[in-house]
């Protein structure tokens, strides 16, 4: 017998979750190398409209799931408890470093913008207050990067054990032993 999967709704708001996420890291961490000018620009505005993008689709995320449970963890004991703390402070996270950096946004001199549309901003241009901010989602999206790495060395090692674990967020056929 295989382990309750997901529902496809909540496989694909993983996945495209899992996506944005690992874009918004590799476009982060390489934008700030980018000499200034135009293509440095329309990085940092990509990555800007990503991360509300992002925001917006873990709020989906949580009001999906607050009207579908998930299938119960399969991990038992010290793992149980790792994987459900890891998935909470996944989600906190993935709250709390979009309303940082656009926080952080907030408080330039510049206009913020998401996919070219403008959007009103909490703030003013505040040098200490935009620094506060980016620290903070500098901090948080370095907790998102350790959390991805966990649960990723979690998700390789259901799939070593071939445990049926793994393919209950996959779409398609169940791998078991």
């Amino acid at each position: 017998m295989s382990p309750q999967r997901y529902s496809l709704p909540a496989i694909l708001l993983h996945w495209a979750q899992a996506i944005l996420i690992l874009w918004l890291l590799w476009l982060g961490w390489t934008m700030t190398d980018l000499p200034k000018g135009a293509e440095r620009s329309a990085a940092y505005s990509l990555h800007k409209s990503l991360g509300l993008l992002a925001l917006l689709l873990i709020v989906v995320r949580l009001a999906w799931r607050s009207r579908n449970a998930p299938p119960p963890l399969q991990a038992e004991g010290w793992e149980g408890r790792l994987a459900h703390l890891t998935h909470r402070a996944l989600y906190l996270l993935l709250v709390l470093a979009p309303l940082a950096g656009y926080l952080a946004s907030s408080f330039t001199p510049y206009a913020l913008k998401f996919f070219g549309i403008e959007i009103a901003k909490a703030g003013w241009p505040d040098e200490s207050l935009n620094g506060f901010f980016k620290l903070l989602h500098q901090a948080f999206v370095w907790g998102i990067g350790g959390l991805v790495f966990l649960h990723l060395a979690g998700a390789l090692k259901h799939l070593l054990l071939r445990d049926g674990t793994l393919s209950r967020m996959l779409p398609g056929r169940v791998l078991q032993k």
